[in-house]
Formats: C-alpha cells, structure tokens, sequence
C-alpha cells in the first residue's frame, strides 16, 4: 500500500488528474465491507488532510462502522453526467481505509469542523488507481491502471 503523497511524488500527471476528478464533485460511491463479506455501497466525501486522501463519515454510520472492522475499500468518482471525456476521466481507487484518531482526529476536526466533532476520518492507502478516457481520436478507451507494484500501465481498448 502507498499513501497518497508517495503516489502523487511517483506519479504526478497521474495524481493531479485523480485529484481533479475527485474535487470536481462533492459526493463519490464508497463500496465497503459488510461484516458477512457482501458490498455495501455508499455515498461519501473525500478531501486530503496533512497529504493524506481521507474519507468522513457521520458518527456511527454503517460505512465506518465496516472499515474499522475490515478497511478494504473501493471509491468510485462521481461519474457526473456519465459520459466519459479525454478532459474529464472516470476515477476509481481501491485500497486500505484506516481510522484517524487522538490528536491528530482533534486537530483534522478543529481544521475541517465537520458536521459534528465526533464525525469518524479515514485516511486511504493506496493498492490501486484507475482512470478510464475516451481517447483524443474519439475511436477507444484508454485504460491507465497503477498499483505501488508495478507502477503505471496504460490499456487500450475498442
């Protein structure tokens, strides 16, 4: 796994475009773990705190409650309209969520004032970022995957 400042020092281009997607709309899908192993799909916000990708969550709500107990997670961007531009690629990250808590939850909550002070934060490491375009000659999609493993690939597709 590699936090979100190891990614973007590796893969910069890369990194920006996924932060613009994921800054361009408030609310993302956060696909996590049930306690008997089945998805569940949410709606969240992300935001980054002390270069960290992190995820918010209302205090007790069944998303945070499944990443304290298996971290494993996936985010989707918000699609928007659902159409896919070479300016505007489709985002998604899966990787590891792991609670922020003490000193430093206080000092994200003074920062941030979420909703309420006992909100839950979750910083994300990173195990794989994809990015999916139409190509800038309209005729397939470009796949770009990078994992902390094998760093960046990019797939073509008709």
């Amino acid at each position: 796994m590699t936090d979100w400042e190891e990614f973007a020092a590796e893969e910069p281009e890369l990194a920006a475009t996924v932060r613009a997607r994921l800054e361009a709309a408030q609310h993302h899908v956060l696909a996590t773990l049930r306690a008997d192993g089945s998805p569940r799909v949410s709606g969240t916000e992300v935001s980054w705190h002390r270069g960290h990708l992190t995820l918010g969550s209302m205090p007790g709500a069944r998303k945070a409650l499944d990443l304290r107990r298996d971290g494993r997670c996936a985010l989707h961007g918000n699609p928007g309209d659902g159409s896919i531009t070479g300016a505007s690629p489709d985002v998604k990250i899966s990787g590891l969520a792991t609670e922020v808590t003490g000193e430093e939850h206080a000092a994200w909550a003074s920062e941030a004032q979420p909703p309420s002070a006992d909100s839950h934060l979750f910083r994300l490491d990173l195990a794989e970022v994809v990015t999916t375009a139409v190509a800038d000659d309209q005729t397939h999609l470009v796949i770009t995957l990078w994992t902390p493993e094998r760093g960046v690939r990019a797939f073509h597709r008709s």
